[in-house]
């Protein structure tokens, strides 16, 4: 039996977590609403230093604390329909944030998590930039991820969006290597951006 290839996949088909499972591919992909997106090359360099810094701290914050904290690759099961157990077939959105915070342990199992996470933070990079802006932004608010921050190596800046009690994200002020961040999800957290970015 001859190996499937992201390639090989239709670009315009619509697929579900049930299709994702049965998928072997050396590429890394993400399902958003049904669409699949191929998240090779890997990330550079730069990405995995901002991506650790972010988790070792994150992580030292949580230490005895009920949140857990996963870092991509780590599959995130999405589905708006709040409180519903879907079935495999019945999920078209699955994804792997660099980092992501769950505060309810009820929604992790053994494949990852189902349901939205209370934090995730994106790491833009040349050709994610739209995805993690546009479709991932979409996604994440029509789930209920409490708060999405979105890193900019580029500028050194982190953008943090909250979600109101209308269920839409309200864009903070962007965070400058000046910046502490906080979290309205996790008190007492300070994250110093400058120390995220350097060098």
């Amino acid at each position: 039996m001859s190996t499937l290839s992201f390639t090989d996949l239709d670009p315009n088909g619509i697929y579900t977590y049930a299709d994702y499972l049965k998928w072997t591919f050396d590429e890394r992909i993400e399902l958003i609403k049904g669409k699949i997106f191929n998240m090779s090359p890997a990330p550079a360099r730069r990405h995995q230093k901002i991506s650790g810094k972010l988790s070792l701290t994150i992580g030292n914050y949580l230490e005895g604390k009920s949140c857990e904290m996963y870092t991509a690759p780590f599959d995130v099961r999405l589905t708006p329909l709040k409180g519903k157990k879907r079935k495999d077939n019945q999920i078209y959105t699955v994804v792997q944030p660099d980092i992501c915070v769950i505060c309810d342990i009820d929604k992790l199992d053994d494949r990852g998590c189902i349901g939205a996470p209370d934090l995730i933070i994106e790491i833009l990079s040349p050709g994610n930039t739209k995805k993690e802006m546009s479709d991932k932004f979409q996604v994440y608010e029509e789930n209920g991820v409490r708060e999405y921050w979105l890193a900019e190596p580029n500028d050194n800046v982190i953008i943090v969006y909250v979600l109101n009690d209308e269920g839409k994200y309200i864009g903070l002020r962007p965070y400058t290597e000046d910046d502490v961040i906080t979290s309205s999800i996790l008190p007492g957290l300070e994250i110093s951006v400058s120390k995220i970015f350097e060098p």
